[in-house]
């Protein structure tokens, strides 16, 4: 194992406090801070020390892809690290977003790459499944809920424009379709009024309330009627949501570790200033209630976790080396991301071993050997899900 330096995205929305918290940094840092990113993705790789120079994981994979990724995932990925571990940390609300399939993520960037001009809506040819778990009580709109009590929301409001949405809604599952489309193409001229109307209408509750959070950061915005459509979420540390091609999620506020493909197609819904494309959206989203969206740990060894994925390009742990386990063996064998989470964390191997402190991480590559944990604190291990 080696060290691994990931860069920080400093995007409006992030926190200056959770990752230089985290690291060990003075709060507030200089601006937001949002997603420190440890993978090898081209947008921002982490980097490795060389000789005293820093080099890109994606530098260092291309130029010996068998050492790095092994057989079996040169086999299934190719020559790229097929994940890509973040630690979140948000202050404001994320766009609404849903991500393509397989399929979806080719055929749209084949498409995007013949077009001559106006945005573009894939920048790779694959999927972005995610999932995320809590470090620190977090927020999230997360999959379509029952939408019968979608349509009782938002017919509480008493605003008359908003009937048709009620009226598809009121015939279930089969209707959030055209509920979805009748609020995204709402006339510009008139958006901003109907959201007034509904955060003006005096209604009390948790609905409520959210429509006049998120309408106070994005005003006029029809994701804020959308995001009454959906699961809003409350996680506690350590539990999870799962993210699979066609959700439509936004992450509201809080921190957290997210592991996704490593991918960076988004189509957008709402609550953003950025590009929405309604029709490419709703060919990827998924119209399907998610009766329970939160994901909770399974443990898989003495002082190991893990949340399950249906998902090939990644596998998420959790070691925890105490008193009560002071050395744990986790087989992963593929490539793999370790970052401590707390405490003083070594991690070996079995071709060299290195020391996390928090907010540090580690690298190494293919190996059938095990990673051997010991010291006190919490890491989290991100491979691929190949076994």
């Amino acid at each position: 194992m080696e060290l691994l330096y990931g860069p920080i995205r400093d995007y409006a929305w992030g926190s200056r406090s959770a990752i230089a918290e985290l690291q060990g940094r003075p709060v507030p840092s200089d601006g937001p801070e949002a997603e420190l990113w440890l993978g090898a993705h081209p947008g921002a790789p982490a980097t490795v020390d060389r000789g005293g120079d820093r080099v890109s994981l994606v530098d260092l994979i291309a130029a010996e892809p068998g050492h790095w990724l092994g057989e079996r995932v040169l086999d299934r990925f190719g020559t790229r690290l097929p994940f890509l571990l973040k630690v979140l940390a948000a202050d404001a609300p994320l766009s609404l977003q849903a991500h393509p399939d397989p399929e979806q993520a080719r055929a749209g960037y084949a498409a995007d790459a013949a077009r001559t001009d106006g945005p573009r809506n894939y920048v790779d040819p694959y999927h972005k499944p995610e999932m995320l778990v809590a470090l620190a009580p977090m927020e999230a709109l997360c999959g379509f809920r029952d939408p019968a009590e979608s349509a009782d929301v938002l017919a509480a409001f008493g605003v008359p424009a908003l009937e048709p949405v009620v009226a598809a809604l009121r015939t279930g599952p089969a209707g959030l379709r055209d509920a979805v489309r009748l609020l995204l193409t709402w006339p510009a001229a008139q958006r901003a009024g109907l959201v007034d109307a509904v955060v003006s209408a005096g209604v009390a509750g948790p609905d409520a309330e959210l429509a006049r959070a998120l309408a106070a950061s994005y005003p006029g915005d029809p994701g804020v009627l959308v995001a009454l459509l959906l699961n809003h979420v409350r996680l506690a540390p350590g539990e999870a949501i799962w993210m699979p091609a066609g959700n439509l999620h936004a992450y509201l506020r809080g921190t957290g570790v997210e592991i996704m493909a490593a991918s960076d197609n988004v189509l957008r819904g709402g609550l953003t200033p950025k590009h929405v494309d309604v029709d490419e959206l709703l060919r990827v989203l998924r119209f399907e209630v998610l009766a329970d969206p939160v994901v909770t740990a399974r443990p898989v060894a003495p002082g190991v976790v893990c949340w399950p994925a249906p998902i090939d390009d990644f596998a998420l742990h959790r070691v925890t080396v105490d008193e009560a386990t002071p050395e744990v063996r986790l087989p992963s064998p593929g490539p793999r991301v370790v970052l401590c989470r707390a405490g003083r964390v070594t991690v070996d191997d079995g071709a060299g071993a290195v020391t996390l402190g928090p907010g540090q991480a580690a690298v190494g590559p293919a190996a059938a050997a095990p990673l051997v944990f010991g010291g006190t604190g919490e890491a989290f291990v991100a491979t691929t899900g190949l076994r």
